[in-house]
């Protein structure tokens, strides 16, 4: 199995910028596609972004596109989420996940999960 960490978390005002890093340990995440989720309090988890084996390709949800990005160094064993022009509606927990499938927004899809990071927005 593969244990993810993330870290990266915290309180920033609107309009800044986060990084978020997932460290994983246990196998190479090489072999699986990488996610990242979030999910608000009273809210069911949503997807944020996703990047295939290699990293040559990528997805994310609409309410991101073109403020974050999601990247993978699978040398590193790592997988970062780069947010830009942070809005209080991406106040989330951020979870970094692993999957077997293609780059899918589907949670189902994903085997393995991180605890968690707290990404606060302020106005």
């Amino acid at each position: 199995q593969v244990q993810l960490v993330e870290s990266g978390g915290g309180l920033v005002q609107a309009g800044g910028s986060l990084r978020l890093s997932c460290a994983a340990s246990g196998r190479t995440i090489s072999t699986y596609v990488m996610g990242w989720f979030r999910q608000a309090p009273g809210k069911e988890r949503e997807f944020v972004a996703a990047i295939s084996r290699s990293g040559g390709s990528t997805y994310s949800a609409d309410s991101v596109q073109g403020r974050f990005t999601i990247s993978r160094d699978n040398a590193k064993n790592t997988v970062d989420l780069q947010m830009n022009s942070l809005k209080p509606e991406d106040t989330a927990v951020y979870y970094c996940a692993a999957g077997r499938g293609v780059v899918h927004s589907g949670p189902s899809l994903y085997d393995y999960w991180g605890q968690g990071t707290q990404v606060t927005v302020s106005s």
